[in-house]
């Protein structure tokens, strides 16, 4: 017995990209790339309880120019998904629905979450934070 063709769903190849659909997915990335975080931090902790040498690897690897990446980026992570998480807050109470506030509250959480990670880096590294 023959299967009729059905059509296709429309793809991400039909839709235009907007800023709404890449703020949607950056939150669910930040969210997992947190969790992964929240992982190295507990491990972090944990090597701190362990004694002075396990906590100098950490030391040593937080340190290092990939160790400084990761950080700057866990950091816009988290300062995208707090700012994003406030937007979708706001909308929860239905405020802010329509489009032309949606695209400028998506670029506002987009652009606040540079503006964060940039504050905080330059308060580790000017302000002897690091």
């Amino acid at each position: 017995m023959a299967t009729p063709q059905r059509p296709l769903s429309p793809h991400l190849q039909v839709y235009r990209w907007q800023i709404q659909m890449a703020t949607s997915i950056l939150h669910r990335a930040t969210g997992i790339i947190l969790a992964g975080g929240a992982l190295l931090i507990t491990a972090g902790l944990v090597a701190l309880m362990i004694g002075p040498d396990a906590w100098n690897c950490v030391t040593d690897l937080a340190g290092a120019w990939y160790g400084q990446l990761f950080l700057f980026g866990w950091t816009w992570a988290f300062a995208y998904h707090l700012c994003n998480g406030l937007r979708h807050i706001v909308q929860d109470f239905a405020i802010g629905y329509r489009i032309a506030t949606f695209v400028r509250t998506s670029w506002m959480s987009v652009i606040g979450s540079l503006v964060i990670t940039a504050l905080v880096w330059a308060y580790v590294l000017l302000g002897g934070g690091a």
